[in-house]
């Protein structure tokens, strides 16, 4: 199956799921990230808000903050719409909507910091293979961020997805970065980083 035609499915399932799977997915998720080497290693760590089906991170945002770690979420550049960048993220922040619809921290170039500055970087995916390789939603934000990860180990990447988007094999494209590892509701895959 093509990347296009395996997306569309793999959107389908997730989108397909309750809200009561959602949430109860969501907590199942927090507890085996939150409970990962690489989390507990980790002080700035970056997140997103789930979007059209995707895993909710907010209960791992919320152990961020309890855990006095600092949390950032994705904000895209209005002008170079290339071009994302990090932003520390709090309950109390400033949000507004970004071209896609979704929500996002309003732009302070005071509060960014370099993608090379996180520790963690948890990833929104569309599918995943016990491989490591992520289907993203082909815009490619995550695969530019992050291609100077070629040349070193930080930050750790690690996609959130729901069991039901795992598949045996996705199709790689040579601009794909890798994950160290895929943590679902039921398991984390992967790579345990020390």
């Amino acid at each position: 199956m093509d990347r296009a035609s395996l997306r569309k499915q793999l959107r389908s399932n997730r989108q397909s799921l309750s809200a009561e799977q959602q949430l109860a997915a969501a907590k199942k998720l927090s507890s085996v990230v939150c409970s990962s080497e690489a989390f507990r290693h980790s002080q700035h760590i970056a997140l997103y808000l789930a979007n059209d089906g995707e895993i909710d991170p907010g209960f791992i945002a919320e152990v961020i903050w309890e855990q006095d770690k600092f949390c950032y979420l994705p904000v895209l550049d209005q002008k170079q719409p290339e071009k994302m960048y990090f932003q520390l993220y709090r309950p109390n922040t400033r949000m507004v909507e970004n071209r896609y619809g979704i929500a996002e921290p309003e732009l302070d170039l005071e509060k960014t910091v370099k993608a090379e500055a996180l520790d963690l970087v948890l990833m929104p995916l569309t599918g995943f293979d016990e491989q490591g390789n992520r289907l993203g939603m082909g815009a490619g934000y995550y695969d530019r961020t992050f291609a100077f990860l070629e040349n070193r180990s930080k930050p750790i990447l690690m996609g959130l997805a729901h069991e039901c988007q795992k598949v045996s094999s996705i199709p790689a494209a040579d601009w794909d970065v890798p994950m160290k590892s895929i943590a679902t509701e039921k398991q984390l895959y992967g790579e345990q980083v020390q």
